[in-house]
C-alpha cells in the first residue's frame, strides 16, 4: 500500500518503506515505476527477513558502513539491501524471478 507524506519520508530521500507500506514524499512519484520497485523490493527483503530483524541487519550495516566510509550517503548506499534494490530496480521483472535472500550477494561486493 503507498502512501504520500511529506513528513514521513527522510529530508533528502524521495521514498521509504515500512513493510506494508511504502512512503512516497510526493503524489506524482507514484507514476515512478523505478522508485516504485526499488521500494517494492526492499518490501520483499523485510518480508523475508520478518521485518524486524530485517530493520537491526540494515542499521548494523549503516553503522559500520558508517565507521568505514565515514560518509553518511556511502555508508547508505552500499548497505547489502539498497545494493540490490538500486542494482536491481530498473529490472521490472527482477520481482518475479528473484532468489530468497538475494540480497546476501551484494554484502561483501565493491562498493557502488
Amino acid at each position: 500500500m503507498i502512501f504520500v507524506s511529506k513528513y514521513l519520508v527522510p529530508k533528502g530521500y524521495t521514498g521509504m518503506t515500512m513493510y506494508p507500506f511504502v512512503f512516497l514524499k510526493e503524489k506524482a512519484l507514484k507514476s515512478d515505476i523505478v522508485l516504485i520497485n526499488h521500494e517494492y523490493i526492499h518490501l520483499k527483503q523485510q518480508l523475508e527477513l520478518l521485518i524486524l530483524p530485517f530493520y537491526v541487519w540494515y542499521f548494523l550495516e549503516y553503522l559500520f558502513g558508517l565507521m568505514k566510509y565515514r560518509n553518511h550517503r556511502r555508508a547508505y548506499r552500499n548497505i547489502s539491501f539498497e545494493r540490490e534494490a538500486f542494482l536491481q530496480e530498473s529490472n521490472m521483472e527482477y520481482l518475479k524471478t528473484r532468489p530468497f535472500f538475494a540480497f546476501l550477494k551484494y554484502l561483501c561486493k565493491h562498493e557502488i
